[in-house]
């Protein structure tokens, strides 16, 4: 039977190793601190994991706000900090008020029904959706469900393609100059034809998702699916070859030789094409919707651009800014899935 002191050595290693796990290496220090480790050895890592990094904010700040006075634009003077905080909130404002208007709405629609149905009780009624102009805050989550919805799709098509071409190096061969050639498209020249292919194909009178939405999702796809199928190429044909060749003597069957061997032996590879892919979907999804006039992030931007308002350059800041933090949150997901699922002690957000 463990004694406390022991147990309380198990309990420190368990909360370290899941900071370190979940991307907070950076509160393993204080634990150190508070179960009595060196002090002086503790503040000099925490000053290294976080109080550099939060020096380099502030001095961005300060020289953000310093710089940003003297820069005078078409649209006026370019916005500091405090001003790009100030249209953070009056956006976050627009968005509560849109949701107040939406309930409204709706308890409108329910009192005017019930009334209706008490005069008749056998009426038809009907409940309409709301229409509103969607806020920043719907076009970040309908950003995040394209890039998703895309991201997902070329990694069901990405993996098994590559599986097979790490496995055999004739296909992959074969399939090689195809990769060469599609890989670095750009999603600019990719547009234009699947927005065609989309509204040809995609032909109905009630559609269970929107073309500009599929549109979108689409392109995403297109462009992210090659880092992750070269990868795991690379990953499955650099695996020590006795691992297939006995997964063959013993007669595995072939799924049991993906599943059992290819897979778990090349799953950081896997993760680290998956961590550039989703990269490459999001900063292709924000060009895809600035073009395309696609609902989400990049047609925000752009219609501030458009609309030449004194507050547009404010809440285009706050765009970049918020692409950014979302890119940044995406790649800490990754980083944290590749630890836990494939056991990757080198996987870093760095």
């Amino acid at each position: 039977m463990l004694n406390i002191k022991e147990a309380l050595v198990i309990m420190k290693a368990k909360i370290i190793n899941f900071l370190e796990t979940t991307g907070f290496s950076w509160s393993v220090p204080m634990v150190k601190l508070a179960t009595g480790e060196s002090p002086r050895e503790q503040f000099q890592e925490l000053f290294s994991l976080l109080g550099l990094p939060i020096i380099a904010v502030v001095v961005f700040l300060t020289m953000w706000g310093g710089m940003a006075s003297q820069v005078n634009t078409s649209l006026g003077q370019l916005p500091g900090p405090a001003q790009v905080w100030q249209q953070a909130t009056t956006l976050y404002d627009e968005h509560l008020e849109e949701r107040e208007k939406e309930v409204a709405f709706y308890e409108r629609q329910e009192l005017r029904n019930a009334k209706k149905l008490e005069k008749n009780p056998d009426a038809k009624v009907k409940v309409r959706p709301y229409t509103g102009k969607p806020t920043f805050i719907d076009q970040i989550f309908t950003s995040l469900l394209t890039v998703f919805t895309g991201f997902f799709m070329a990694t069901i098509i990405a993996i098994p393609i590559g599986v097979a071409c790490g496995l055999s190096d004739r296909l992959y061969t074969a399939v090689s100059p195809l990769i060469q050639v599609f890989k670095p498209v750009s999603p600019l020249a990719w547009l234009p034809i699947v927005t065609m292919v989309v509204s040809a194909v995609y032909v109905t009178d009630d559609p269970m998702f929107e073309k500009a939405f599929i549109t979108s999702a689409i392109t995403v796809m297109l462009c992210s699916l090659w880092p992750t199928l070269i990868n795991t190429a690379v990953g499955v044909a650099s695996i020590d070859r006795d691992l297939i060749n006995v997964g063959r003597v013993i007669r595995l069957h072939w799924t049991a030789q993906v599943f059992k061997v290819a897979l778990p032996a090349a799953l950081p590879m896997i993760f680290t094409g998956l961590r550039i892919s989703l990269g490459i979907g999001w900063m292709v999804l924000i060009a895809a919707e600035m073009l395309a006039q696609n609902p989400g992030l990049g047609k925000f931007v752009w219609d501030e651009f458009q609309n030449g308002s004194s507050n547009s350059l404010g809440r285009i800041m706050v765009a970049v800014l918020a692409i950014g933090i979302i890119g940044f949150i995406l790649d800490w997901v990754m980083v944290t899935l590749q630890k836990l699922f494939s056991h990757d002690p080198n996987a870093s957000i760095r």
